[in-house]
């Protein structure tokens, strides 16, 4: 599976097991309708190992949470697992956990689902077996929390309190001490305390630094313009809220030899949750899925200051088959890349024009075709936009059909 691909489940009994290379602990999130759970009783995991419906176990592959459908209350819309990593201060990066779907009763493995692109989270979401037209499904997320476990039972309404360290018992009172008389004085740096009081306490040693910079969730757009660099990704979120409005994705270029004009093709490929071709929009077919997706026509010399080509897109009115757009640019004419300036690409909202997010593609490579970004819907309906600048030998979007749907 890729993130954001569901499958309907043919067994009534499913147990999804996560497996890495590290220890991991995995748990379940009983969720109702509006993405929280109940009470914590919804959470289960090693130390709380049934609810409604759900259990944890542990088997020599690793931590399983098994589903059983039927038993699911009514009220309960999905069931979220997730996987953290035992050892303090430990990240994703470099480690690929894979999600297994298996029919609890046969055996059979029904999904397998590996996060692409980990780094800085400390834990997953790795699927959520969730209800759908009177049945279940399965869906992909690979969704990444900087903030361990704790942070997604919170954001799912799970209540974390660290226990609060145990009171010392009180000190048993001394006798009141025999009058005495006042010790002669003493200079101060020979002063020490009388005897059977208490030393005076040493200043507490100060922490040592966190070694390398603190981990940190996904870039939104709270503090305002983005500019990427290649394979880095921002959430197309804002003030806590998607953004689902339209938006503009501006894609430009420069002739990189003054007196010589370039024609380039601005497309965009949309894809369902199996990678599979839906539709694309280009200069040859300039509206898609009933106008969500709009070009605004073919430039032929790239010449002049702004965008050479825009693409329209409103994301509220992205079909729910569609869960991925590549934007790429392809050299009709055979010209290459390596004869192209200032290629960039950028996302503005329709409304107010404001630039949100930023790609300048820096270095060429003398190949006719770029795929320049994608965006990728996430399970919990947000957007997320990521930069490619990945070459491909292919003059037209048709020839990219593949390249893209293999980035995704």
């Amino acid at each position: 599976m890729t993130p954001g691909s569901n499958l309907p489940l043919t067994a009534a009994r499913v147990a999804v097991t996560v497996t890495a290379p590290v220890r991991l602990d995995v748990s379940g999130l009983l969720l109702t309708a509006g993405g929280k759970v109940r009470s914590d009783h919804d959470f289960v995991f090693y130390n709380q190992p049934a609810g409604p419906g759900v259990s944890h176990g542990t088997t020599p592959a690793g931590d399983t949470i098994t589903v059983d459908t039927a038993a699911v209350p009514a009220d309960i819309d999905k069931v979220v697992i997730t996987a953290s990593l035992d050892a303090p201060g430990a990240t994703f990066a470099g480690t690929e956990p894979t999600g297994t779907v298996r029919d609890a009763d046969g055996g059979a493995v029904l999904a397998t689902f590996t996060p692409p692109q980990l780094g800085a989270e400390t834990a997953l979401v790795v699927v959520e077996v969730y209800r759908r037209g009177g049945g279940w499904k399965v869906r992909a997320v690979g969704q990444g929390y900087a903030d361990g476990l704790a942070g997604i039972a919170t954001d799912f309404g799970v209540s974390v309190e660290e226990p609060a360290a145990p009171a010392a018992p009180p000190a048993p009172q001394a006798a009141p001490p025999a009058p005495q008389a006042p010790p002669a004085p003493v200079p101060q740096d020979q002063w020490a305390p009388p005897a059977g009081a208490p030393a005076p306490l040493a200043p507490p040693p100060q922490a040592p630094a966190p070694a390398g910079p603190p981990a940190t969730g996904k870039v939104n757009l709270d503090k305002g313009r983005v500019s990427l660099q290649k394979n880095q990704t921002v959430s197309l979120v804002k003030d806590g809220r998607p953004l689902l409005s339209t938006v503009r994705m501006g894609l430009g270029w420069e002739p990189a030899r003054r007196g010589r004009s370039i024609d380039l093709d601005a497309s965009v490929i949309a894809y369902g949750p199996d990678r599979g071709k839906v539709d694309s929009c280009y200069f040859g077919k300039l509206r898609i899925l009933d106008a969500a997706i709009q070009h605004s026509g073919d430039n032929l010399t790239g010449d002049g200051a702004g965008d050479d080509e825009v693409i329209t897109v409103h994301l509220g009115g992205i079909p729910p088959e569609v869960t991925g757009l590549v934007f790429t640019v392809n050299s009709f004419s055979g010209q290459k890349f390596s004869d192209v300036a200032k290629a960039y690409c950028r996302l503005t909202d329709a409304q107010t024009g404001e630039e949100l997010v930023r790609f300048d593609l820096t270095g060429a490579e003398p190949r006719t075709g770029v795929m320049m970004a994608k965006l990728i819907r996430q399970y919990s309906g947000e957007w997320e936009m990521t930069a490619l600048g990945s070459f491909v030998d292919a003059r037209t979007v048709r020839g990219m059909v593949k390249p893209a749907a293999a980035a995704l």
